[in-house]
C-alpha cells in the first residue's frame, strides 16, 4: 500500500501483476479445472459412466485422451457421449463389449501456448467373480487333529469379506479353537466330533459390486478316538519364525497369528507402546487403525498351551505414497524476467522427482538458453514470449505417483482495466469508501487518481491508493462527493476510468429499555428506534443478536417484528446482552442492552454429612448463584433407598443465610439428602444427592394403636391391627407378639409371635370374651408394654324366638306388634334387632285367599314393639317376629292372625257426562277399584263454576244404593257451567272425589246403558226426591256395555266430549299422565324418607300414601275454588275423628313422621320384601 504522504502526486502507484489471475480475455496457457481422479468402478451396471476433463485457456484448448498409454479419441467412439468445448465423455452402459473400456486414462489439453496433462484415472468394468466348480474330496481326520479348509476365493475388486456358512445359511461359529484367516481359510486348532458335517461353504462378499458368491460344499468327517494325543502349539499362519509386513501410512495394520495344538493354544501379543492396539478374532488378529511412522517396529505373537509355546516375529515397516512438501505455482511474468520453480515431496521410499514441459520430459541436468533443470527445481532465465509453457513436477515411488502443474505465462501487453467504466459509488458521511480500478498489465502499469477532468493526482492524507489500483477515501466528507478519474499507463499504452461518488446521511439507532430487569416467566419487549437516510430506507434491515450470535428463530417464545424483540415466559437462559443492528446498503450500526433476568436460584452444591448420630446428622452445603434475587430459604428433602416407595420427602426448612442443618433420623434406615434453594421467583432444581448414611437398629418405639377383630365364623376369633410402617420397625427381624386369655376363666396368658398384622384363634367358645394384646418386637428387643383389649369370639345365630307376640290394630292401615325380647344367652352374639314378617291372607270382601307375598320390617337394636304401616283395610293378615344378629336370623315366632277394619274407599274409577240439555245432566261412573270395605252409598255434589270469580253453592246428593252407576240431575240453569264431584262411602267415611265439568244448553250424545240403573231426579224447592227408573248390574272394567245413543231436545250439535275418538284420546293421555305421576312419586320417595326398590314395595308405598289420605282427608282440588262452607261438610265428618299416628309411637317419634310416613329403607328377597327402621 502506498499512502503518498509527502509526495507531489499522492495518487501514483506502480501495479505489479506477478501473482494475479490472468483474465480470460488475455492469451494464456490451458489449465485443467476438473478431472476424474482415482479408480472408477462401472457399477451399478445399469448406469452410464462418466470420465471428466474440463479446462480453460486462451486460445480455447483442445482435448486429447490416452488409454493405457495409447491415443484414444472419445469423440469418434459411437458408444461414447461427448459435448462441445469439453473433454468429458460418458460411456453408455449398453455399449457392446463394455469390458473393453477397462484401462488407465489420461487427459491432455493443448493450445498454441502449451499443453497441460491430468493425473491418470483407472476405469474398471467388473466381472462376476466365481468359485471353481470342481468337486472337493471329503476330508477325514481323527478327533483332536488340526485341519485347514481352504477357501481360495476368486479375485475381484477389494475389499473382499470371507464368511463360512452352512447350507441353511448359519455362520460357522468362531472361537479360540475355530477361526477364519485373512486368507479366507477356515482353521481348526483341533477338531471335535461336533465339527463333522458335509456342508461347509466358503462365501466371498464383494461390497463394491454388491455381490456374494460361494464355493462348492466341503465335507469334514471326524473319526472318534479312544484317547486324544495332546501336543505343543504350532503356528499355522504365518509360516516360519518371522516375517516382514509393509503397511501404508494412514491405512490399517492387520497382523494375524493362528496356531494349532491340543489343548487349544492361547495367543498373546507383545509390543512396546502398544496403547493403540486392538485385538480381534478371539485374540488372533492385531489391528491398528490409521497407521503412522511411529507404529513401525517388531511385534511378537506367542501361542502357548500346557505343553509348551511357539513364537512368530513380525517386522513391520510403515511406508507411504508421495505427498507434496512444496509444489510449483502458476506465474505470469514480463519479458526478460527470471523464474525459479521448486518442487519437493516426501514418502517412503523417498519419491523420485521428474520434470515435464508441455507434457514432454525434461532430463535432469539438461541446460538450454532458457532453463536449467536441477533435482528439485528449474531455473528459467530471460524469459521471452515463446517461453510460455506448462511445467509439471511428478513425484513417484512404488506406492504411487502425484503430479503438479505450473503455468508460466510470459506477457507483454498494454494495460487492461477490468473494472467497468462510469460506475457510481454511494457512501455514508463519516465512513470510508473504496473506488476500484482493477488493472491487468505487463509490464506493470502506473496508476493515479484525479478529481473531475483534472490530470493532477489527489493530494490529501485521506486519499490512499492500494497496490491493486483501488482509491480509499478515509472518513468521507461532504466535499468528497463528485467525479473521479483513474489513470493507467505502461510502456505498451495507457487508458483511464471514470467513476462518480454520492454521499448519504449516516444511520442512527438507540435501544429501549436500557438494561432492563425482568422476572422469570414474565414477558419483555425491546424496541430498536432507527433513523436513516430516505434514499436508504428501502434497503434498511434490522437484525437482532444475543451475545453476538443470531437469535434462534425456532424458539416459539421469541418473536421478532422488524424493530421489536418480544420474549415471552422469560427464563434464566434469556439473561444476556441483546444487540440491534440496523443495516442499509451503505452502512451498519449496532447498539446493545443487557437483559437482567431474575430467576430461581441454581441448586446448592457440595453436600456434606457430619456429626453422624443414630437419630440425627448434620447436613452442610454450598450456596450457588441466586440469579439476581436473594435466597429466602433452603428446603431439605430426604430419601430412604431401603424404603420400597423411595420417594423424596420434606425433612427441614431453614433460612436463606443458613448453610447447614441438623436432621432427625429413624433407626435402621438408609438416608440420602438433597437441597433446594428458594427465592422470590421460586424453587431451584434439586442439588446433587448427598452421600448415603445408614442408622443403627434399635427396639420398636411403639405398639400397634388400632386393634380390631373379625368373628365371622363361630368358634373362631381373628385379631387384626394396623401394622407398623417400615420406618417404625427400627430393626431387622420385626414381628408381633400376640398375647391372649379367656376373661374370667383363665389366669395364664397364651403367646404367639407372627409377622403379619393378623392372628386367628380357633376352637373358641361361642361369643366368649377374651383379653388380647399385641406387642411389637425385632431382633434388638421388645417394644413398650402393650395395652390389653377385651374382644369377643365368633357369634352364632339366635336359638330362640320372641314370645308373647300380640297385635293391636290402630286403624284400617296401621297395626302395632309387641313381643317379649329374647335373652342375651339366647341371642348368642350382639343383638342386631328384630324382624317382623307379615303377609296378607285374604280380603274380607272375598273368600278366596290372597297371594302369599311376605313383607319384612327390620327394627335395629333391642326393642319389644314395632309398627306395620300401609296395610290394606278390611283384610286378614298374619305376622311373625324373629331376633337377628350379625350371623343371621333366629327362629320366628308362631304366626299371629289379625284383621284390619274398614277404611274409606278409593275414588270412583271414572265420572262422565253421558248426556245434557238446557236444564239437566246425566252422569255415569264406575265403582272404586279398591273398596276398602262394604260400599254403603255415593255422595254426588255439584256447583256452578262459570268463568268468573263467582262460585256457586255446593249441592249434595246422597245416593243410598251403592249399585247405582248413573244419575240424572234436573232443574239446572241453561247456558251454565257446572262442576260435579262424586265420592264413594263406606261406614268408615267417604273417599276422595272424582270430578267432571260441563255446560247446560249444549246437545250431547246420551249414552244409556241397558243394564245400568237410571234414576230421574225431580226438584221441589230446595230439596231433591229421586225415582229409580231401572236397576241393572254389570260393569266391565269401568266401561258401560250395551250402549245406545240418543239425541237431546235442546240442540242438534253433538258435544265433543262424547265422541268416541275423543274419549279414546283423552283416555290415552290420562294413562300416560298417571304413569308419569307414579314414576315421579316413586322417585321422590327414593330421595326422601326411604327408598323403594321393587314393584311390590311400590304397592306398600302407595298404601302408605292412601293411609295418609284416609287419615287426613286431603280434598284440595287442582283448581283454586272459593267453595262455600258446606262444600265438604260430609267429607269432613268422615275423617275428622281420625288421630295422628304419633300417639301410637310410644314416645319414639323418630320412627314416624307426623304425616304417618316411616323413616327407614326397604330391602327385599325374591319371595318377600323388607323395610329397615333406624334404631
Amino acid at each position: 500500500m502506498v499512502s503518498g504522504r509527502g509526495a507531489a502526486v499522492l495518487g501514483l502507484l506502480v501495479v505489479s501483476c506477478v501473482s494475479r489471475q490472468i483474465p480470460l480475455t488475455v492469451e494464456q496457457l490451458p489449465t485443467i479445472t476438473d478431472v476424474t481422479k482415482g479408480t472408477q468402478v462401472a457399477f451399478p451396471a445399469h448406469e452410464d459412466f462418466t470420465l471428466k476433463c474440463e479446462a480453460k485457456g486462451n486460445p480455447r484448448p483442445v482435448f486429447q485422451w490416452t488409454k493405457n498409454g495409447q491415443s484414444y479419441d472419445p469423440f469418434s467412439d459411437p458408444n461414447v457421449l461427448t459435448s462441445e468445448d469439453s473433454g468429458t465423455f460418458t460411456i453408455n452402459h449398453n455399449a457392446h463389449n463394455i469390458s473393453s473400456y477397462n484401462g488407465t486414462y489420461c487427459c491432455s489439453v493443448t493450445n498454441r501456448l502449451g499443453t497441460a496433462i491430468s493425473q491418470e484415472t483407472n476405469f474398471i468394468v467388473p466381472g462376476v467373480p466365481k468359485f471353481p466348480k470342481h468337486e472337493i474330496l471329503p476330508l477325514k481326520v481323527s478327533e483332536g487333529e488340526s485341519v485347514i479348509l481352504r477357501c481360495n476365493p476368486p479375485s475381484g475388486i477389494p475389499p473382499i469379506h470371507i464368511y463360512w456358512m452352512t447350507a441353511d445359511l448359519v455362520q460357522i461359529r468362531q472361537d479360540e479353537r475355530v477361526s477364519v484367516g485373512q486368507d479366507g481359510n477356515l482353521y481348526f486348532a483341533n477338531v471335535q466330533h461336533s465339527d463333522s458335517r458335509e456342508d461347509y461353504y466358503c462365501c466371498a462378499g464383494f461390497s463394491r459390486i454388491r455381490t456374494i458368491v460361494h464355493s462348492v460344499p466341503m465335507a469334514l468327517t471326524i473319526i472318534p478316538g479312544d484317547s486324544l494325543q495332546e501336543r505343543r502349539p504350532r503356528i499355522l499362519t504365518p509360516q516360519g519364525p518371522s516375517g516382514s509386513v509393509t503397511v501404508l501410512r494412514g491405512e490399517e495394520l492387520s497382523l494375524e497369528c493362528i496356531a494349532e495344538g491340543l489343548p487349544t493354544p492361547n495367543i498373546t501379543w507383545y509390543k512396546e507402546n502398544s496403547g493403540r492396539v486392538m485385538l480381534g478374532s478371539h485374540g488372533k488378529l492385531l489391528k491398528i487403525k490409521d497407521v503412522y511412522e511411529e507404529d513401525h517396529g517388531i511385534y511378537l505373537c506367542k501361542a502357548e498351551n500346557s505343553l509348551g509355546s511357539v513364537e512368530h516375529v513380525f517386522h513391520v515397516r510403515v511406508e507411504g505414497p508421495p505427498r507434496w512438501k512444496e509444489e510449483p505455482g502458476d506465474r505470469a511474468v514480463s519479458v526478460g524476467s527470471n523464474v525459479v520453480l521448486q518442487c519437493s515431496a516426501i514418502g517412503r521410499p523417498d519419491p523420485e522427482i521428474r520434470w515435464k514441459r508441455n507434457g514432454l520430459p525434461l532430463e535432469k541436468g539438461s541446460t538450454s538458453h532458457t532453463h536449467h533443470v536441477l533435482d528439485k527445481e528449474i531455473i528459467l532465465r530471460n524469459l521471452q514470449l515463446s517461453d510460455t509453457a506448462v511445467y509439471q513436477c511428478e513425484a513417484r515411488n512404488r506406492h504411487g505417483t502425484i503430479l503438479s502443474s505450473a503455468n508460466i505465462n510470459v506477457l507483454d501487453i498494454a494495460p487492461v482495466i477490468l473494472t467497468p467504466d462510469s460506475r457510481t459509488y454511494s457512501a455514508v458521511l463519516g465512513h470510508s469508501i473504496s473506488l476500484h480500478c482493477d488493472v491487468f498489465a505487463f509490464p506493470p502499469a502506473e496508476v493515479f487518481w484525479s478529481r473531475e477532468d483534472s490530470t493532477i493526482g489527489l493530494q490529501a492524507e485521506r486519499y490512499i491508493v492500494y497496490e491493486n489500483g483501488t482509491l480509499h477515501i478515509v472518513m468521507a466528507e461532504t466535499e468528497d462527493a463528485g467525479d473521479y478519474t483513474c489513470w493507467v499507463s505502461n510502456a505498451r499504452g495507457k487508458t483511464a476510468l471514470s467513476t462518480h461518488l454520492i454521499l448519504r446521511e449516516p444511520t442512527r439507532i438507540f435501544l429501549l429499555p436500557e438494561n432492563p430487569w425482568v422476572r422469570s416467566s414474565r414477558d419483555i419487549t425491546l424496541t430498536c428506534h432507527v433513523q436513516c437516510d430516505i434514499y436508504l430506507f428501502n434497503s434498511l434491515n434490522i437484525r437482532w443478536r444475543k451475545n453476538g450470535k443470531e437469535l434462534n428463530k425456532s424458539d416459539q417464545r421469541v418473536q421478532i417484528q422488524m424493530d421489536t424483540l418480544s420474549i415471552s415466559n422469560v427464563s434464566w437462559e434469556d439473561d444476556a446482552t441483546y444487540s440491534c443492528t440496523a443495516e442499509t446498503s451503505l452502512d451498519s450500526v449496532t447498539v446493545e442492552t443487557h437483559l437482567n433476568v431474575q430467576d430461581v436460584p441454581n441448586p446448592p452444591t457440595n453436600l456434606y454429612l457430619s456429626e453422624k448420630q443414630n437419630r440425627s446428622v448434620q447436613l452442610s452445603w454450598a450456596t450457588n448463584d441466586s440469579h439476581n434475587s436473594p435466597i429466602l430459604e433452603f428446603i431439605i428433602e430426604a430419601q430412604r433407598p431401603n424404603n420400597k416407595m423411595a420417594s423424596w420427602e420434606d425433612a427441614a426448612r431453614v433460612g436463606g443465610n443458613a448453610s447447614s442443618v441438623v436432621l432427625p433420623l429413624i433407626p435402621y434406615s438408609d438416608y440420602c439428602f438433597r437441597v433446594f434453594a428458594v427465592n422470590e421467583i421460586g424453587k431451584s432444581l434439586p442439588s446433587p444427592v448427598s452421600e448415603r448414611y445408614s442408622t443403627a437398629p434399635t427396639a420398636p418405639d411403639r405398639n400397634p394403636h388400632v386393634l380390631y377383630v373379625e368373628a365371622d365364623k363361630q368358634n373362631e376369633l381373628t385379631i387384626m391391627w394396623e401394622p407398623l410402617s417400615l420406618e417404625e420397625q427400627n430393626g431387622p427381624g420385626f414381628g408381633y407378639r400376640v398375647t391372649w386369655r379367656l376373661q374370667g376363666l383363665e389366669t395364664e396368658w397364651h403367646h404367639q409371635t407372627v409377622e403379619e398384622s393378623m392372628f386367628r384363634l380357633n376352637n373358641t367358645p361361642v361369643f366368649a370374651p377374651y383379653e388380647v394384646s399385641v406387642q411389637a418386637m425385632n431382633d434388638m428387643g421388645m417394644g413398650p408394654d402393650p395395652k390389653i383389649h377385651m374382644k369377643f369370639s365368633g357369634e352364632d345365630i339366635p336359638d330362640a324366638a320372641p314370645s308373647a307376640v300380640h297385635v293391636d290394630v290402630l286403624n284400617s292401615s296401621l297395626a302395632k306388634v309387641a313381643w317379649t325380647q329374647v335373652t342375651q344367652n339366647q341371642v348368642r352374639g350382639h343383638l342386631s334387632g328384630y324382624k317382623i314378617t307379615y303377609w296378607k291372607v285374604r280380603s274380607l270382601l272375598a273368600e278366596k285367599k290372597h297371594h302369599t307375598m311376605r313383607h319384612v320390617l327390620v327394627f335395629p337394636g333391642p326393642r319389644n314393639w314395632g309398627m306395620i304401616p300401609a296395610l290394606d283395610p278390611f283384610s286378614e293378615y298374619q305376622v311373625m317376629v324373629a331376633a337377628f344378629n350379625t350371623r343371621g336370623d333366629g327362629p320366628a315366632s308362631s304366626p299371629v292372625t289379625f284383621k284390619t277394619p274398614e277404611g274409606v274407599p278409593d275414588k270412583p274409577h271414572f265420572l262422565r257426562i253421558s248426556s245434557s240439555d238446557k236444564s239437566s245432566f246425566t252422569l255415569t261412573w264406575g265403582p272404586p277399584r279398591k273398596m276398602n270395605g262394604i260400599l254403603t252409598r255415593y255422595l254426588l255434589q255439584h256447583q256452578i263454576i262459570n268463568d268468573t270469580d263467582e262460585i256457586g253453592n255446593m249441592r249434595n246428593i246422597n245416593i243410598s244404593n251403592p249399585a247405582t252407576v248413573s244419575w240424572r240431575i234436573p232443574w239446572l240453569h241453561d247456558g251454565t257451567k257446572y262442576k260435579f264431584y262424586l265420592r264413594a262411602c263406606t261406614q268408615s267415611g267417604c273417599g276422595k272425589a272424582v270430578s267432571e265439568e260441563g255446560w247446560t244448553g249444549a246437545q250431547t250424545k246420551q249414552v244409556v246403558s241397558l243394564t245400568s240403573p237410571v234414576t230421574e231426579v225431580q226438584q221441589l224447592g230446595g230439596n231433591f226426591t229421586t225415582h229409580q227408573l231401572s236397576k241393572t248390574q254389570g260393569i266391565h272394567n269401568g266401561i258401560l256395555e250395551n250402549v245406545i245413543e240418543k239425541t237431546g231436545r235442546a240442540s242438534a250439535v253433538q258435544v265433543l266430549a262424547t265422541q268416541g275418538w275423543f274419549i279414546g284420546l283423552m283416555g290415552a293421555v290420562a294413562l300416560l299422565t298417571l304413569t308419569l305421576l307414579t314414576a315421579c312419586f316413586v322417585q321422590k320417595n327414593k330421595g326422601g324418607k326411604y327408598s323403594v326398590k321393587e314393584t311390590d314395595e311400590l304397592g306398600i308405598e302407595a298404601e302408605v300414601q292412601m293411609m295418609k289420605d284416609e287419615l287426613f282427608a286431603d280434598y284440595s282440588d287442582k283448581k283454586p275454588l272459593n267453595e262455600s262452607a258446606d262444600s265438604l261438610s260430609e267429607a269432613s265428618e268422615s275423617s275428622g275423628s281420625m288421630d295422628s299416628l304419633v300417639q301410637y309411637s310410644d314416645g319414639e317419634h323418630e320412627q314416624f313422621n307426623e304425616d304417618g310416613s316411616f323413616i327407614g329403607e326397604y330391602t327385599e328377597t325374591r319371595d318377600r320384601c323388607s323395610k329397615v327402621f333406624p334404631q
